[in-house]
């Protein structure tokens, strides 16, 4: 890996959630359990099956609220307003990530599927205030989720991206197809297999962004 194969990239797009902040926080595992509660209210159904519905949601529509829009004409805003009641304690600021994002030349944007609300309140816990030009958020993909096309064509839109010259780096390798037929380089962070839309992996972003701003 070198800088030569980003040379090209002047806008360089980020996931928000186990992107950029470690998974082994597990974080993601308090929404998980707040998105079953939500589900066993509104549903009336018991734990464990509300748990195989998040999962089977997860799976068939790319997230959870997706599919509970689909199939239960679920109102977007109460949910989004429960799942993200985290509490972010476990979550430590990094100034090595901060720099390596600062450092890279050219426009810095999250798209999250997360809400807007709780995007602006990750990126202030994690001391990455001022990294991004913009936080694109399920919102703004008129509630559409990754990894669908509509959901990247009205976000890239809006953000008025150039695809053939911007990076995108997730968590979730679903996530990444729909960019890399568009044309941006694409950087998994974390373990999946070897895939044809995947051109790189990592378990450490801070140090891969250094890497390739160097």
């Amino acid at each position: 890996m070198s800088r030569e194969a980003f040379s090209h990239v002047d806008t360089w797009v980020f996931d928000l959630d186990n992107t950029l902040y470690p998974a082994g926080s597990r974080l993601f595992e308090q929404i998980e359990a707040l998105m079953v509660d939500f589900i066993t209210e509104t549903l009336s159904m018991d734990r464990p099956a509300a748990n195989v519905l998040r999962k089977s949601y997860w799976v068939k529509y790319g997230t959870t609220l997706a599919g509970l829009m689909a199939e239960h004409d679920i109102d977007p805003v109460p949910f989004l307003d429960k799942v993200h009641q985290v509490d972010l304690s476990a979550l430590t600021p990094s100034a090595a990530l901060r720099d390596a994002i600062l450092a890279l030349p050219g426009r810095k944007v999250i798209y999250t599927n997360a809400a807007r609300a709780y995007g602006h309140r990750l990126v202030g816990h994690l001391g990455l205030d001022g990294c991004f030009s913009d936080l694109y958020a399920v919102e703004d993909a008129g509630f559409a989720a990754k990894p669908h096309a509509e959901a990247f064509d009205r976000v890239f839109k809006a953000a008025k991206l150039t695809t053939s010259t911007a990076a995108m780096f997730e968590d979730d390798p679903r996530n990444l197809a729909v960019p890399h037929a568009l044309g941006m380089k694409c950087v998994l962070i974390g373990a999946a297999d070897p895939a044809p839309h995947l051109h790189f992996q990592t378990h450490d972003l801070a140090r891969f962004l250094r890497v390739i701003s160097a």
